[in-house]
């Protein structure tokens, strides 16, 4: 593991125990998915790169919009599913047919992600065969300048 990703699942590590809350990205405080990437983001970048507008929970479900994964493409690296590793970024579609909007940040290649989902807050799970199945994209945070 680089020392960039390193940095990445240590934080995201950190995060662990942090109760859900949609919306929000506060360490120990609250956070969804996003709000846990938003925050490791902020750990290596010092700030957000845009302004995360208020979104539903059921947010695109009607217009089928791939929302987030244009948004994670354009800010974040696509790299290809079978490239991503430990410190990367993972979109999962929850259901056939649902817009993919549930992310987890790989803390182990192939082994577990973390992730945020209500009723568990900020978790580490295994990325069993059922979570492996749901993974539509994967991306890499760029590193922070030094």
């Amino acid at each position: 593991m680089t020392p960039h990703q390193r940095t990445i699942v240590a934080e995201a590590r950190s995060w662990v125990g942090t109760p859900f809350h949609h919306q929000s990205s506060i360490k120990h405080v609250g956070a969804d998915c996003l709000g846990v990437l938003r925050g490791v983001w902020r750990s290596i970048h010092g700030q957000e790169p845009c302004v995360i507008p208020s979104y539903a929970a059921t947010w695109d479900e009607v217009s089928k919009t791939e929302t987030l994964w244009r948004h994670l493409g354009r800010i974040l690296c696509p790299i290809p599913l079978n490239s991503a590793c430990s410190g990367d970024v993972v979109l999962f579609r929850m259901r056939e047919g649902a817009v993919a909007k549930h992310i987890g940040i790989l803390s182990q290649t192939h082994v577990s992600f973390i992730h945020a989902y209500d009723g568990h807050g900020v978790v580490e799970s295994n990325l069993t065969l059922s979570w492996q199945r749901r993974i539509v994209a994967s991306f890499r945070i760029p590193k922070g300048e030094s």
